[in-house]
Formats: C-alpha cells, structure tokens, sequence
C-alpha cells in the first residue's frame, strides 16, 4: 500500500501547508535553544558559607568562649555532635564569567570548657612578622595557648534565666 493511502490528507494543498507550518515551527523553537559563541549570558557569581576576613581572625584570642567567638566569626557552618569541640566554617566562591571555584575552610578547636585553644584552616590568625606580606602556605594551624604566655582568659559569662532552664534539661 502506498504512503498516501495511510494520509489521505498529505497531498492536498490544506495538508502541505500544514506539514510544512509544523516543519517551521519545530526549526524556530530548536534555534531558541541554541546561543551563538559571541553572544554569552550573564551569569553571577554564587557565594556559599561564611566570608572570614583577616581582621576577624585577627581578634581571636586563646580562651575566648564558643558565645565570643560566634561573636566575632558568625554562626559555624558545621557544628558536628561528634566533635562537639571543633567548629568548621567553610567558604565557597562560584565565579559566573569563569566557572572557576573558590574553597576555604576555617577551623576552631574549643577545650572541655567551651574555651579557644586553637584554630586552623586557610585563612591563618596575623602574626607581628607577617605584617608586611600575606603568608604563602594555605593551610596552617596555630595553638593560641602559645600566643602570649601572660595573656588572661576573659571571665565565664553568667548564663541568664533561659539558659540556665536549657541548663538544666540538659542542652
């Protein structure tokens, strides 16, 4: 049997145009889809996690309390419950116009009192000697107990009325 015995229609002058209006229609909805190399679009950059600055590291001090440093860094990005002492803030930067990506972590470590005793990560606390130039390596961690021998831990701040119910349940 023919083709056009299956499709009456096909040969009739109704029936190209139709044939060839789908035919059109799928070409021009195919070139929405395609972009020309010269023409890009724009894209933004996309940041995640907490931004640390130099000068925010540069104020942690051994002993400061986990409320203080929160304080002065920002809430965690992971606060894991089977490292309840360690604090991990991370930090990743997507550049729209490159692709490239950007990773930093930050890391603090708190004694069995809730107290700073050392951090790590990119990001590394000033030292005097590195005022003049940023250092090279990435990844350094430092033990603020041997920052200043004669430094004194700040107070314990008295927990108020809620956080003594919490306390008291247990959190």
């Amino acid at each position: 049997m023919p083709f056009v015995h299956y499709f009456p229609g096909l040969l009739s002058r109704a029936g190209i145009s139709r044939f060839f209006g789908v035919t059109i229609l799928s070409l021009a909805l195919h070139g929405c889809s395609w972009v020309p190399r010269p023409i890009t679009e724009y894209k933004i950059d996309v940041q995640q996690g907490n931004v640390l600055t130099q000068e925010m590291v540069s104020q942690l001090k051994p002993g400061l309390t986990k409320d203080q440093v929160r304080f002065l860094l920002g809430t965690p990005v992971l606060m894991d419950m089977f490292h309840a002492n360690r604090w991990d803030y991370v930090y990743r930067l997507k550049k729209g116009s490159t692709g490239a990506v950007e990773m930093r972590q930050f890391s603090t470590f708190f004694d069995e009192n809730d107290r700073l005793i050392r951090v790590g990560g990119d990001v590394a606390a000033l030292q005097s000697s590195d005022l003049s130039a940023q250092p090279t390596n990435k990844m350094r961690e430092i033990d603020l107990g041997s920052v200043s021998e004669g430094a004194v831990a700040p107070p314990i701040e008295e927990r108020g009325f809620f956080g003594k119910i919490l306390e008291s349940v247990g959190f």
